[in-house]
């Protein structure tokens, strides 16, 4: 007895032992994941995710402003500049379990890529979808036909994904039939207001001058039809985060600064729309940007590069997507990176020149230009799959990287004066980063008909 008695007393000491380690272990794992990503419940019960890790702190992002806050525009200035704090924005995941079935959904179903594909000439009456002419909203920037081009093939390409895909056939009567008592938005920069334009010329043929209106340019410019009760908008929203680049016309600036914590000044703008088309990409190529945290003083800024910039402001846009949308009752698209056409020699080798004088396609189905930058399209990628069905892609970037001989060049209308030795060389001047209308941002608009 008193043998048992000894045994049982000699392992309860060593079960209580491992116990308090097991205990120990626990607390300092979950110690540790608490300090690289800490989540806090506030009094509305939201989960805020705040700064901590020693390496890396978090800002929450989209908090109501305070009073005194300035909102950010083109006189904006920077009093101090500071060394890149370190500190990202983070946000907390709500839908992993809906994004992990939304995955595995897609992979099981077999879903056509229409964004793979060859562009075909098409000389037939049905191309291109509107004429130029006949649009009284085409912008002077984008009527390649009006300011003198020559060629008009590049009104005549049609998209066709590789076989057995097809993409649905453009209806118009279908389109408004989509959008009758509801709002689409295009929000972006001049790429996305040039697909805007795009769908506001395929829109408006068939609608009464009478029953159709556009409001003034403006940072939020709106085209009205009112037999559909629907409207056709464009807000100017270049970062996609607030900042000192917010006006329409007056926007090219010595010194470009961003709120890199807050999409809210925009989303007071788009958050009624029933179905968004959101872009962002070639004004965070522009070099360095500066950051002004909406928690710092008046003018205190930091600096970081273009790509650092994006990666804030695609994670502020996401934590508002995250919290906002519902996709039962409103559809948000990405349009992701447009492609520019500044170097020839990468699809003509020796070549010194840029899209100037192009008037054909690139063939080469692997082509993909330096100026469409993969670590950028990869980054956007991390954060979209994390909206999963929230947001759906509207992949435009490797169909548009063929496409060199449809940008204006020099055939659009330019607003400051053009020296002598420029117009010696066209080259110098063309516009190889937009495009003509009617054109490439006609197909984009009918792959947004195909996924509508």
């Amino acid at each position: 007895m008193s043998q048992r008695w000894s045994r049982k007393k000699s392992r309860l000491p060593l079960a209580g032992l491992l116990f308090m380690l097991a205990l120990a272990v626990t607390f300092m794992v979950l110690y540790n994941e608490r300090s690289i990503q800490q989540i806090h419940v506030n009094t509305n019960g939201e989960q805020d995710l705040r700064e901590t890790s020693t390496f890396t702190s978090f800002v929450h992002p989209n908090l109501p402003p305070r009073n005194d806050l300035e909102v950010l525009d083109r006189f904006s200035r920077c009093n101090s500049t500071n060394e890149y704090s370190g500190k990202k924005i983070g946000w907390v995941d709500h839908t992993t379990a809906q994004v992990s079935d939304f995955v595995a959904t897609a992979k099981e179903e077999n879903i056509c890529d229409v964004f793979s594909g060859k562009w075909v000439f098409d000389n037939s009456s049905s191309y291109p979808l509107h004429k130029e002419s006949d649009c009284p909203y085409m912008s002077d920037q984008l009527a390649c036909q009006k300011h003198g081009r020559p060629d008009l093939e590049y009104q005549h390409w049609r998209w066709q994904p590789h076989p057995p895909c097809n993409l649905k056939r453009w209806n118009v009567l279908e389109m408004w039939e989509m959008l009758r008592g509801k709002r689409l938005m295009f929000v972006g920069d001049s790429l996305n207001r040039g697909q805007w334009i795009s769908m506001v010329c395929l829109l408006q043929s068939v609608i009464p001058r009478d029953k159709q209106s556009m409001s003034p340019n403006a940072h939020l410019t709106i085209f009205k039809a009112e037999d559909y009760n629907a409207t056709v908008e464009f807000l100017w929203a270049p970062l996609l985060v607030e900042s000192n680049s917010d006006d329409p016309v007056n926007h090219r600036l010595d010194e470009r600064i961003i709120r890199p914590d807050s999409v809210l000044k925009h989303a007071s703008k788009w958050q009624h729309a029933d179905i968004l088309i959101f872009n962002t990409y070639l004004w965070w190529r522009q070099g360095p940007v500066k950051i002004q945290w909406s928690s710092e003083e008046k003018g205190s800024c930091e600096e970081v590069n273009g790509a650092e910039g994006m990666e804030m402001a695609m994670n502020a846009w996401a934590h508002w997507i995250s919290n906002n949308v519902d996709p039962n009752t409103k559809r948000v698209f990405f349009v992701t990176m447009s492609p520019t056409h500044q170097l020839s020699r990468e699809w003509n080798p020796g070549s010194e020149g840029n899209c100037y004088g192009e008037k054909k396609p690139i063939e080469e189905e692997s082509y993909w230009g330096s100026a469409s930058d993969i670590p950028t399209m990869r980054m956007v990628e991390r954060v979209l799959r994390r909206l999963g069905p929230k947001v759906s892609v509207i992949n435009i970037t490797q169909l548009s990287e063929y496409r060199k001989d449809g940008h204006p060049s020099v055939y659009r209308k330019f607003w400051e004066p053009l020296n002598d030795d420029r117009l010696k060389n066209p080259a110098s001047y063309s516009d190889c980063i937009h495009w003509c209308v009617p054109g490439v941002p006609d197909v984009w608009n009918q792959l947004l008909f195909h996924f509508l």
